[in-house]
């Protein structure tokens, strides 16, 4: 995997809802290279405040650019809502391990929690409309990031919301639970991918495990370097796994699930 560094033009940066943005960056190395589920370490302002560069799950590409997708919660992210068209910011990607495409005729089913949503979208890109379904969770109507305003098509999105203000009333994972309900045990010809907030995760793994459906997952961490050297994003594999622990950011950030510790997340 060729890792760059690249001084990237920003294209657009637009706000899609109160506090969820969407920047295109012109990064032609990068988009040509990058797999869903990779991510980009950024360094959001040239000076060392903040010091360290945050890390942003590719959602997508277009052309020669690359979609980052981020939600504003603190200086970093307050930084880069306040770029402009043309400004630059300092990249370094595409890192870690993406998501692997589902076998055969499998039916992916693509299952997003909040922000979770952005290498999904990026998966989606790469897939025929008809060999997935697309299943998303926010808190409230306000909260939806629509497909049309980040990746063009991705197919049907089915929505969920914590309060029922749009769509299913309640969590991704009863959309879910619901879909794969009168299909039995067994895969059946399904594979999942999901991200988002660590519980709807673990929810997602323990249905994959005992359905024995094959499921890829992406974990969010805080990383210091996004290259494994300073150890920070640290998390307990499964049981049968020869190692005790994998970092997020180069061991992953997706895994099979049943690399993971469960119990541990």
């Amino acid at each position: 995997m060729t890792v760059l560094e690249e001084s990237s033009e920003i294209l657009f940066n637009q706000k899609l809802t109160s506090d969820t943005c969407l920047m295109g960056l012109g990064s032609p190395g990068m988009a040509g290279t990058a797999r869903p589920g990779q991510f980009v370490m950024v360094q959001v302002h040239p000076g060392n405040d903040p010091l360290l560069r945050r890390p942003f799950s590719i959602c997508g590409t277009r052309a020669d650019a690359l979609l980052i997708l981020y939600r504003v919660v603190g200086k970093g992210t307050s930084i880069m809502a306040e770029k402009r068209v043309g400004e630059r910011v300092s990249l370094v990607g595409p890192l870690g391990r993406g998501f692997e495409q589902p076998e055969g005729k499998d039916m992916a089913l693509l299952v997003a929690g909040g922000i979770g949503i952005a290498p999904l979208f990026f998966l989606a890109q790469t897939m025929e409309p008809t060999h997935y379904r697309f299943f998303a969770g926010f808190g409230t109507a306000r909260d939806i990031i629509r497909a049309e305003d980040v990746a063009g098509d991705a197919g049907d999105v089915s929505l969920a919301t914590d309060d029922g203000s749009e769509g299913y009333a309640g969590l991704v994972t009863g959309l879910l639970e619901a879909y794969l309900e009168p299909k039995g045990p067994g895969h059946d010809g399904i594979s999942l991918f999901t991200c988002g907030p660590r519980p709807m995760l673990r929810k997602v793994a323990l249905e994959a495990m005992a359905r024995q459906i094959p499921c890829q997952v992406s974990l969010e961490a805080a990383m210091a370097c996004g290259l494994g050297a300073c150890q920070g994003c640290a998390v307990k594999a499964g049981t049968r796994e020869r190692r005790p622990y994998y970092h997020v950011c180069s061991d992953g950030p997706v895994f099979p699930v049943s690399s993971i510790d469960w119990d541990c997340l």
